[in-house]
Formats: structure tokens, sequence, C-alpha cells
């Protein structure tokens, strides 16, 4: 049966005069609720797009989460080399605040 056919189809799922989000009180506030996402339509490479997909399956993640991350980042002026060296700068504290107070190994010279 094709859905055209389907008289209940016709029926409910008539959207030809549906309000948009912002004037449904109710829409609105569920919306803002939300975090205020929006839907878009983007073409990327697809190796960009795999590599996305892989990395979330590694971490048990969605890879649309990753690139709105990934997004935010750079619209935040972050760079990679930035992320890198924060990482770094924090276990390098790590390793000095547990080599001080004698927790953990000792840490040889090489």
């Amino acid at each position: 049966m094709k859905a055209s056919s389907d008289k209940m189809h016709d029926k409910y799922l008539d959207f030809t005069d549906a309000k948009p989000v912002s004037e449904t009180p109710h829409l609105a506030k569920l919306q803002a609720e939300t975090g205020g996402k929006s839907r878009i339509t983007i073409r990327v490479d697809n190796d960009v797009l795999a590599t996305f997909k892989a990395r979330a399956e590694m971490i048990g993640g969605n890879y649309q989460t990753l690139m709105n991350d990934a997004l935010k980042q750079f619209a935040q002026g972050l760079r990679l080399s930035d992320v890198v060296r924060e990482a770094i700068h924090e276990t390098w504290e790590t390793c000095l605040t547990t080599r001080s107070t004698g927790r953990g190994k000792k840490l040889r010279a090489g």
C-alpha cells in the first residue's frame, strides 16, 4: 500500500498548514531545553565522514556529536596543537604532583 493511497495518512500527516516552531510556545520551549540545535544538511568528504564514524565506533559514541564537538572547538579558536599542549601540561602536572607527594613510583633519569 502506498502512503498516498492511505486516507488516514493523508488526514493526519498533512503539515502544509503547520506553524513554525518559533510560533508554537510549547515546541519553542522544548527546543530551547534541548540545547537549541538546528538540523542542517552538509556535504563532507567521504574519508572525513569515515574517520568520524570509525572514531565514534571505537569510543561507543555518535559520529554527529563528534563532528559537532570538532566544529565547536574550531569555532572557539581551538587547534589540535592547543588541545595536545593542554593534555601534556595536565599530564606533566599530575606526574610532578605524584612525585612531590611521594605517591606512586619514582621517575628514573634516563
